[in-house]
């Protein structure tokens, strides 16, 4: 027998064999639902960090609008002649792609 077939074998419910089927699971759960989240999450983070003045974005909130000033972690959005003041992670990265399309640095 290889070693393998000793460490899978499960002696009155022991050894390692007990432990695949909880491992495997594990795994698949970091595959479909851990590592495309820290994917999107990245995603978000370097699209946040490359706004500039004068990108046409939308908020999470829905509101539509152009920043006018960047500030570390806030910015002026002008929305037809209304200034708010918001913080930076309240871009929706999806709304604003989708709506204004990528940036032409993403098109390639």
């Amino acid at each position: 027998m290889t070693l393998l077939h000793i460490l899978l074998m499960a002696p009155q419910g022991g050894g390692l064999g007990s432990f695949l089927p909880l491992i495997l699971v594990m795994v698949v759960f970091y595959f479909f639902m851990i590592y495309p989240q820290m994917k999107k999450n990245k995603a978000q983070k370097k699209f946040r960090e490359e706004l500039k003045e004068g990108d046409s974005v939308i908020t999470i909130g829905g509101v539509h609008g152009k920043i006018e000033r960047m500030q570390d972690t806030t910015f002026i959005l002008n929305s037809e002649g209304t200034r708010l003041k918001m913080d930076r992670t309240s871009i929706s990265m999806e709304a604003s792609q989708a709506a204004y399309g990528p940036k032409k640095e993403d098109k390639k």
